[in-house]
């Protein structure tokens, strides 16, 4: 279905995602690995989750900081194949992720390359969503976030960063700081689709 703004947050099938990618460029560099897990209705649904491995030539230091071995790496599947198979298990969900636009840039080089098409999906950056609730007030006083990383994230809503680094776990991990954040935001009054993929201005 085609998701509405004023579409309540809780009845959204939203796809939480990461890459581990071979650079930072996403013009050129190719994505290694692509976890994600869906949320819906205020919970994370572990049997709606996707986790592939990209085939990529094993001389790139990316591929061994995000430690992938040359056998794994060799084993891994094509990347026309993984783009196809994420393609299809995102179908209509919102796609979410910190800093996300990353991702789905590197995504839809692969998407362009192979299929001369990109990814037509809403979605949500919760960098951007935490900055608007702090502008809301929703952090206010000695509760104002000074650092909004990932790692400062789970800090504060005291989630564990177990399996830190990788795409299947910085998924799980985005989505239970996800989950903190809708709460917050619920009580913000962003209760609307449109209220939680807005944006924020950055300088």
């Amino acid at each position: 279905m085609a998701w509405d703004s004023e579409t309540p947050a809780g009845e959204v099938r939203f796809v939480v995602v990461d890459s581990e990618t071979t650079g930072l460029d996403p013009r050129k560099d190719g994505v290694v690995t692509i976890g994600g897990v869906a949320v819906r209705g205020g919970e994370i649904l572990l049997e709606d989750s996707f986790s592939i491995l990209v085939r990529q030539q094993y001389n790139s230091s990316a591929v061994t900081v995000h430690g992938v071995t040359r056998d794994e790496s060799l084993a891994g599947v094509e990347e026309g194949e993984a783009l196809a198979r994420l393609r299809e298990w995102l179908g209509d969900g919102v796609i979410v992720g910190h800093h996300i636009g990353h991702d789905i840039a590197t995504f839809n080089t692969g998407f362009r390359k192979h299929f001369g098409i990109t990814l037509g999906n809403l979605s949500l950056d919760t960098m951007d969503l935490t900055l608007h609730l702090e502008k809301d007030g929703a952090f206010g006083g000695e509760e104002a976030i000074r650092n909004f990383s990932l790692d400062a994230l789970c800090t504060r809503f005291g989630v564990t960063p177990y399996d830190r680094h990788t795409a299947a776990g910085d998924a799980f991990l985005t989505a239970l700081v996800f989950l903190r954040l809708l709460r917050i935001a619920q009580k913000c009054g962003r209760t609307t689709l449109g209220r939680l993929v807005e944006p924020f201005p950055h300088d």
